[in-house]
């Protein structure tokens, strides 16, 4: 099993890669709006102790979904072999509306499989993360 990781994509934030291979299938490990090479994550304002003030779930959405382009890219594959997506919102009531309305447009050609749960936090100050397995 292939162990891709992506200079576009923000680093993990433990000891693992952004892919595995296995067979035909390309398996990603959850992917944040974070971007690379910085702590940055769009649209979110942090107070001095690094808890959220403030966040804008669509600018998240589309830094989510770039990275992940990037790491499908980077690793051999593509948007539009997307076959499943898990998707985690720490608030579901505030910005699953929001982040449909995105989703919908990125996804309007490819439509994989979906899952959308709501957490109660992730392991940095975002607002979603995205698991991804896409075909190669």
């Amino acid at each position: 099993m292939e162990k891709y990781n992506s200079k576009r994509a923000p680093q993990a934030v433990g000891i693992y890669p952004h892919a595995r291979r296995h067979g035909n299938l390309l398996f990603l490990s959850g992917v944040g709006p974070r971007v690379a090479g910085t702590k940055e994550i769009p649209g979110v304002t942090l107070n001095d102790e690094g808890d959220i003030l403030s966040y804008d779930i669509e600018q998240q959405c589309h830094s989510v979904f770039k990275n992940i382009k990037y790491i499908l890219e980077d690793s051999g594959s593509s948007w539009d072999k997307i076959i499943d997506v898990t998707v985690f919102l720490t608030n579901m009531k505030d910005d699953f509306k929001t982040y449909n309305k995105i989703y919908a447009n990125y996804f309007k050609d490819n439509q994989p499989c979906r899952t959308t749960v709501e957490v109660n936090c992730l392991p940095t100050p975002i607002a979603i993360e995205l698991k991804v397995i896409a075909s190669l």
